[in-house]
């Protein structure tokens, strides 16, 4: 096999391979059981796009208690609890600060309903077979997942002397029956009293797992936080306005990539068609990595997204003008390509590079939004950075070195 077959056959695998990515990117298919989702139908929309509720919530501990890390992780199991009764599918729950939980609703209609029931404080219940309130959240000091002597996951229960009291009165009452544990009127559990329990320590057997005790556990503590969960901001967006964001986010994306693919044709020719060509592969595998990872789509998401597309079109123009200076230098294509590629290389590492440490300390100190943008501008400078030294580098160097390219004119040169 001569060197030109072996060029044409590089070109042609990438091609190949783009080629593919975009129907499994579009259309989707299934291979051996394993199934890949159009992009349209896995990408999540947020709250900005679709439309929904947003409530910031900000704890409030009673008179001489403080705010704790295990309060709040609790009060966010309770919101999300709380969250599956509204059958919201996607929901965004995010801590913010040390007493701060930003909550988004996408899709949610009914506004007042989902304040009211995010918004109330946690009730935790110990109901008997026969309806009797046995304890309180108050009555709760602590639980916790532990194992047990047999290693075997469990929920440890402590409560105070009142509880404890109640508590030995009510398993004499209802021993070999279950006692219901409810939060916000809703089974959490319903363990069977195996023994009288006198000294205000429980334990609750059969659990699955130590991550679902663990979680139980987390509930439970829940019921009996001394935190008042206060609204500070409710924001309402409009499905109406949602598939407006959507349309403007689309057109003016479209209109932006197509003067990009104009530009570069325009300016660079054969290896602005090439870089034009790396550009579509690029949208295509950033797409599909959003769709793989369940990433949720916002507008500053998709801002981060236009503006690595910007980024990905430059590397390539600093590699085309490497490329011109070596040929106004008289070298040939073939050097000219090799040296371009080489001379820029360092520049477009240590410029990505930058850009990517600012979106890293985006993603650790910002919230919400900002998180999106961070994570949207990172995946989007790595993608770039392969379809710009990888992609575009394969077939233009192969078409000078299979000689379907002599012209230095087609290089703008």
């Amino acid at each position: 096999m001569n060197s030109k077959t072996k060029s044409l056959l590089k070109i042609a695998a990438v091609i190949f391979a783009a080629a593919v990515l975009a129907y499994a990117a579009l259309y989707g298919f299934q291979i051996a059981g394993y199934k890949i989702i159009p992009i349209k139908d896995a990408i999540k929309l947020g709250l900005d796009l679709r439309g929904g509720v947003s409530i910031l919530l900000e704890a409030k501990p009673k008179a001489g208690e403080k705010i704790t890390d295990d309060k709040m992780t609790g009060a966010e199991k309770v919101i999300r609890n709380r969250i599956d009764q509204l059958g919201v599918a996607e929901p965004l729950i995010v801590r913010q600060g040390d007493s701060r939980i930003l909550v988004e609703l996408p899709g949610v209609k009914d506004a007042e309903r989902a304040q009211e029931l995010i918004g109330k404080t946690a009730s935790l219940q110990f109901i008997s077979a026969d309806n009797e309130v046995i304890l309180t959240g108050e009555n709760v000091v602590d639980a916790k997942a532990v194992y047990g002597e047999q290693n075997e996951p469990l929920v440890s229960l402590k409560f105070d002397s009142e509880g404890a009291k109640k508590f030995a009165v009510a398993t004499e009452k209802y021993l070999e029956q279950p006692i219901a544990i409810m939060l916000d009127d809703q089974i959490i559990s319903a363990p069977t009293v195996k023994t009288i329990i006198t000294n205000g320590e429980a334990v609750i057997t059969n659990m699955p797992s130590i991550e679902y005790a663990a979680e139980l556990a987390a509930l439970i503590r829940a019921g009996a936080l001394p935190v008042d969960l206060e609204q500070r901001q409710v924001t309402t967006v409009g499905p109406t306005l949602g598939a407006d964001s959507i349309d403007k986010s689309l057109k003016a994306g479209t209109i932006g990539v197509a003067l990009v693919l104009v530009f570069m044709l325009f300016f660079y020719r054969l290896p602005g068609l090439v870089a034009d060509f790396a550009l579509l592969v690029y949208i295509l595998m950033v797409l599909t990595i959003f769709s793989g990872i369940g990433a949720t789509l916002t507008l500053p998401g998709i801002a981060g997204f236009i503006l690595s597309i910007g980024i990905a079109v430059d590397a390539n123009v600093l590699i085309f003008e490497r490329i011109k200076e070596e040929l106004r230098n008289g070298k040939s294509l073939r050097a000219a390509v090799d040296a371009g590629f080489h001379r820029a290389l360092t520049t477009i590492i240590d410029s990505n590079i930058t850009t990517i440490i600012a979106a890293v300390v985006l993603l650790y100190f910002g919230t919400g939004p900002v998180k999106g943008f961070a994570v949207t501008l990172i995946i989007g400078i790595a993608v770039s950075m392969f379809t710009a030294i990888t992609v575009t580098r394969v077939i233009l160097a192969n078409l000078v070195s299979a000689r379907l390219i002599t012209n230095k004119k087609l290089f703008g040169a």
